[in-house]
């Protein structure tokens, strides 16, 4: 595990939560970072992606409800997740290309009840 990610927990439908991840090395190393969920006996999918130049991709069932921002000098990814529903609820993965090697964090669980 090479990330340090946190924010999961339990929440309520409708909710918020954000989830941070810091990477090693320095920002100009960068280059995407990104956020992943597995659902409860589901494949891992790509959730929000945000690359070097600013560009952003989202799953179309979160958009408009998730946001992911960096913030440089930490070197720290954020996923603001609002207007959470059940079936958000999964393990969340942070994503790292650093001088182009992929670097995953631990996960963490987001649980929201109905």
């Amino acid at each position: 595990v090479q990330l340090q990610a946190s924010g999961g927990g339990s929440v309520q439908a409708g909710g918020s939560l954000r989830l941070s991840c810091t990477a090693p090395g320095s920002a100009f190393e960068i280059n995407a970072m990104g956020w992943y969920r597995q659902p409860p006996g589901k494949q891992r999918e790509l959730v929000a992606l945000l690359t070097s130049g600013g560009s952003t991709h989202y799953l179309d069932s979160v958009e408009g409800r998730f946001t992911i921002s960096r913030d440089n000098v930490k070197n720290t990814v954020y996923l603001q997740m609002n207007s959470l529903k059940a079936e958000d609820t999964a393990v969340y993965y942070c994503n790292v290309v650093r001088l182009g090697t992929p670097l995953w964090g631990q996960g963490t669980l987001v649980t929201v009840s109905s």
